[in-house]
């Protein structure tokens, strides 16, 4: 069964379940003359509610109320997120209680964090503070829609901002059911406003919108660089977090079995629908055929079910629409000379008939220049090329546009050092994939975007930095000094 993408009737969007192919809801599309009320209605909450000015430790009250609000509706966000978008119900439970960890952590940051007092250098006391930028962009991707809204809106908010937030029109649910959540919490009202419709045009129109002061993305290369044009024309600040080739690197020194394991975890999880899936596993000549064989072993045993059967490992891609592009880009490793080891299709009978099913699939025999290697399929498929040392696994695990994750395998500190140094990439797991933490800052090198989200500067990064100075001249200046 092949279905178009999100389909527009009259002025709603409506939301289709990728296991079932049923409509599920639908939401109004906002339109431009509403773009520009609501960005208004945000700079009034923005100078009127009282927000900015609140002390932080209230601030993080309401955030707390919000998380709290989360906590409430757990198992119905979880399994509206599961219908919007396709993942395995466990998966969307634990997205959940990702956003309430993030709301939390930010809640603490915001009453706690400190700015600095500088070194005097003369007659007055000098410190810095921070100040929010006022209505804020936040826009949002399909594959993990409540986790991606709370990392973008828990800082912003809590550093002061208005916030404007726009989800995937692939998954347009889960959005408006975060804003309830914040307006019953407490926060005032139209300082979280969402707008709904196509990136090409609304997401567009809010990135141009003359009275948006800065942009949070998160999505695509090519949809980020045009996002990137617009924000410098405007002068405004931008944070993009956009796609990846990350490398999965085996050494022959590693534990194998575990390897196996997070290789196999770290690509076909949320069905390979992640920026930082272990999509080129990178194997060492001498363990290659090896390690290769069990990864294609454990991949075949992997259970692709219906998101909330019992059991499921695997569930379907988050569209039908999006399953096509994933069947083009295995259609094009076959026109390079891939070898399909495993799946490479999708299957068949049954309730797989009805959904955006595609089998893990993995991928041998190419040069690593093919588009294969070098491009991101976003989905269940792996490409396994051999390295012969180190020199040759930096050469190609960089050789790349991409620089946002990558994991590596081996019982040698100093070489897990070195070669984590080496590669140029925001993340690095050693013995471990796909870890993400609110703590810890988040981001990619090289076309895979610019800014840090999460952690201590994931508020920075919503707010600018203000110098203040206090003179205690105790004469009056000279004009020369």
């Amino acid at each position: 069964m092949d279905a178009p993408p999100p389909t527009l009737k009259g002025d709603e969007l409506s939301s289709t379940n990728p296991a079932t192919g049923e409509v599920i809801g639908s939401v109004q599309v906002t339109s431009t003359a509403e773009l520009d009320a609501i960005v208004e209605r945000a700079w009034a909450a923005y100078h009127n509610s009282g927000w900015k000015s609140l002390l932080p430790h209230r601030r993080a009250l309401v955030l707390n109320a919000i998380a709290d609000g989360l906590v409430a509706e757990k198992e119905a966000l979880a399994t509206l997120q599961m219908k919007d978008n396709g993942k395995p119900l466990a998966e969307c439970r634990g997205m959940v209680e990702s956003a309430i960890g993030t709301f939390r952590y930010y809640a603490g940051v915001c009453e706690t964090l400190e700015t600095s007092v500088t070194p005097q250098r003369g007659d007055y006391v000098s410190f810095t503070v921070l100040e929010p930028f006022g209505v804020v962009a936040c826009i949002t991707p399909w594959n993990s829609p409540i986790m991606n809204d709370a990392t973008k809106v828990a800082p912003a908010l809590a550093a002061g901002n208005a916030v404007v937030l726009k989800p995937s029109e692939d998954s347009p649910l889960l959005a408006p059911e975060l804003a309830r959540i914040a307006l019953a919490a407490g926060l005032p009202i139209d300082m979280l406003q969402v707008v709904q419709g196509r990136g090409a045009e609304i997401g567009a129109a809010l990135v141009a919108h003359p009275d948006v002061r800065m942009v949070s993305f998160t999505g695509g290369t090519t949809t980020g660089r045009a996002i990137g044009r617009v924000c410098g024309t405007k002068l405004i600040p931008v944070a993009l977090e956009l796609g990846g080739k990350s490398p999965h690197v085996v050494f022959a020194d590693a534990d194998i079995e575990h390897a196996v394991a997070a290789v196999v975890a770290g690509i076909f999880g949320s069905a390979g629908q992640s920026c930082v899936a272990g999509s080129r596993v990178m194997i060492e000549e001498s363990v290659y055929d090896e390690v290769l064989a069990k990864i294609v072993e454990r991949t075949k045993s992997l259970r692709v079910l219906a998101p909330d059967a019992a059991g499921v490992e695997v569930g379907p891609l988050a569209s039908f629409h999006h399953r096509e592009r994933v069947v083009a880009f295995v259609n094009r490793a076959r026109e390079e000379g891939g070898r399909i080891l495993c799946g490479g299709e999708p299957p068949t009978g049954g309730d797989y008939d009805r959904g955006a099913y595609y089998l893990p699939t993995i991928i041998d025999g190419l040069s690593h220049a093919s588009l294969t290697c070098q491009e991101e399929a976003f989905g269940p498929v792996l490409v396994a090329l051999p390295f012969r040392d180190e020199a040759d696994l930096v050469e190609k695990g960089n050789g790349t546009a991409f620089g946002l994750a990558c994991g590596i395998w081996t019982e040698s500190f100093k070489k897990a050092w070195r070669v984590g140094r080496a590669l140029e990439a925001g993340s690095v797991w050693v013995n471990t994939y796909k870890q993400s933490v609110t703590t810890t800052p988040f981001g990619g090198f090289k076309n895979s975007g610019i800014g840090r989200e999460k952690g201590v500067d994931g508020l920075r990064l919503y707010a600018q930095v203000k110098s203040m100075y206090f003179g205690l001249h105790e004469q009056p200046m000279p004009v020369a000094r």
